[in-house]
């Protein structure tokens, strides 16, 4: 069971961490309009990390199914959804979060079921 939550922490927290630099080193916020390239460029190395976040729980709970990675989808949905109703400007961000990254993060961890089966 601890294995489970840890794998979860960890990879919610791969996300929060890559989320964050992202926005920091380009200086662009995330609740504001952003030109396509830097969406695109948002959609891409999101879609990477999400995939990575779900196959590190995966790989840390050490499971034969997707249920860390269920949850791991419930806490990113939940705080994007969260988000989107709490803040002001545009929402491209939150909605990339729980319509893109939290789906591929079950890939992630289905991709490492599927490798070691």
């Amino acid at each position: 069971m601890m294995k489970q939550i840890l794998g979860v922490i960890t990879g919610y927290a791969i996300f929060v961490i890559s989320s964050v630099l992202l926005f920091r080193l380009s200086g662009v916020k995330p609740h504001v309009e952003a030109s396509v390239a830097f969406m695109f460029l948002t959609f891409i190395y999101g879609t990477a990390f999400s995939f990575l976040s779900g196959l590190v729980t995966q790989i840390i709970a050490k499971t034969k199914n997707l249920k860390v990675n269920y949850i791991l989808f419930i806490i990113m949905a939940g705080f994007a959804t969260f988000s989107l109703f709490k803040s002001d400007g545009t929402s491209w961000t939150q909605l990339l979060a729980i319509f893109v990254f939290s789906p591929i993060s079950i890939l992630g961890g289905l991709f490492i079921i599927k490798k070691t089966i």
